[in-house]
């Protein structure tokens, strides 16, 4: 079976920054040298690297220099450093620097320190903003023994990571080279312990050491890796995807409510290419093997691979539209819908049916039961909205959810969407209030009785 051409676009340029040629120390007499012999002997490598001040959050900047100012090292780190080299503008950024929790909140009168195991100081901004500010740690784990006979150890898994470190330390313990990426605002340079600039340059992803012992300690790592490779249009190196598909086994001993939040990320930015790559290497027949077993069946299902890839584009589309993810309903029901349909065709009772078909999902990847209950019953009443017969749905707060499920599959049939303005419309005038895309958070036990119960 041929799977659909994903009609990827060619990757975009690169910003035009310059990045000089990296050296162990590049004194220069304006510079303080006491902060340019950080980290000798550490295999660091500067890069001078200018990025647009504008890109950079204000009160992240301001963060950082205090704690420069204390004699504390500080640096942006991580994602967005990635994201501004890539031309981006980063959604949040991210501190790491010597000084410890309570050195940071002692600095900062609006820090608060979170976290048991490994405590992390969060800088409360205004409208509801957050810097996090983490304390540089290292990898507890010991040293992996070297593979013999080409075997690969059974459990690498990293349960606990909450030993304070130093800065180099920090960046080998990260995943993917371009994430181990530090940014000293001062001197304006890229600070990089493991070539994390050169593949960023080149749009490859790259584990830090060994691909393999990296899957192994944290399966989690092969999402994020697709993740990536979707959202930012990156290549995947060939022994990284290898090893991704040697491995995606191993997902199956990752904590279930972090899978449940990082398919969640796959669908909010790339949800396409996301999926793609999750069927292609075979992470989607481990977490969600009523979806792939779905996709592989393409006879059977009449052309449901197709069908569920323009859905896939309905959601990227409506998100650049919005400028914002969906609902995570309305991501979880286009995700599921087509298996859904196809497990309830000549089913009466549309609802049961949907709910016997979620409960090994539910138990596999931690699906909150308000996110379940929420799409067994918009995949139930889907067929009655297509008809424009909302009947007393239109006064549930599932309607607004419900509606965006129906405009994504109008659009991935190339059908128009006047229908749903047209509900969305009466279900405002008959209701007195706005039909919200978003899904209320309400506790269970604060609904109405009769929804509680299902009655529509």
């Amino acid at each position: 079976m041929l799977p659909p051409d994903d009609h990827l676009p060619a990757p975009p340029d690169l910003p035009s920054y310059t990045v000089e040629e990296a050296v162990e120390v590049a004194p220069q007499a304006r510079r303080n040298r006491e902060p340019l012999e950080r980290h000798a002997g550490t295999g660091l490598a500067r890069h001078d690297v200018v990025l647009d001040d504008e890109r950079i959050d204000a009160d992240a900047a301001k963060v950082v220099r205090r704690l420069e100012r204390s004699g504390f090292q500080a640096y942006l780190v991580g994602g967005c450093v990635r994201d501004l080299l890539l031309g981006g503008k980063p959604k949040d950024f991210d501190i790491a620097t010597s000084a410890r929790p309570e050195d940071v909140r002692a600095l900062f009168r609006n820090c608060r320190v979170i976290g048991r195991r490994f405590r992390l100081a969060h800088i409360l901004f205004g409208g509801g903003k957050v810097v996090e500010v983490a304390t540089f740690r290292r990898n507890p784990a010991m040293e992996a023994p070297e593979e013999e006979s080409g075997e690969v150890f059974d459990d690498l898994l990293i349960r606990s990571d909450n030993v304070f470190g130093e800065a180099h330390e920090d960046a080998l313990r990260r995943d993917f080279t371009m994430n181990a990426l530090f940014y000293d605002l001062d001197r304006h340079q890229v600070l990089d312990w493991c070539g994390g600039l050169h593949d960023v340059r080149r749009r490859t992803i790259h584990t830090i050491g060994e691909p393999m012992v990296r899957f192994r300690e944290d399966p989690i790592r092969i999402l994020r890796a697709i993740k990536f490779a979707a959202r930012l249009d990156l290549g995947i190196a060939p022994d990284v995807y290898d090893a991704m598909v040697a491995t995606r086994e191993d997902l199956a001993k990752a904590a279930r409510p972090r899978l449940f939040e990082e398919i969640l990320r796959l669908l909010r930015g790339g949800a396409h290419r996301s999926m793609w790559l999750a069927w292609e290497t075979g992470a989607m027949s481990v977490v969600l093997p009523e979806l792939a077993a779905f996709l592989d069946d393409e006879e059977a299902t009449g052309g449901g691979a197709e069908r569920f890839f323009r859905g896939m584009d309905a959601i990227d589309s409506l998100t650049r539209a919005r400028g914002r993810p969906l609902d995570d309903l309305v991501l979880w029901t286009v995700l599921l819908k087509e298996p859904l349909d196809e497990a309830c065709a000549g089913e009466r009772d549309r609802i049961r049916c949907a709910g016997e078909f979620l409960e090994p999902i539910i138990e596999r990847v931690a699906v909150p039961r308000r996110i379940a209950d929420g799409v067994r019953r918009i995949v139930a009443v889907l067929p009655r909205l297509a008809a424009g017969r909302a009947g007393r749905f239109a006064r549930t707060e599932l309607m607004g959810p419900a509606l965006d499920v129906l405009e994504a599959e109008l659009l991935a049939n190339g059908r128009a969407i006047d229908g749903v303005q047209k509900m969305r419309a009466a279900a405002v005038a008959a209701g007195g209030r706005s039909v919200s895309t978003r899904t209320p958070t309400l506790r269970r036990e604060q609904r109405p009785v009769r929804e509680r119960r299902g009655v529509e």
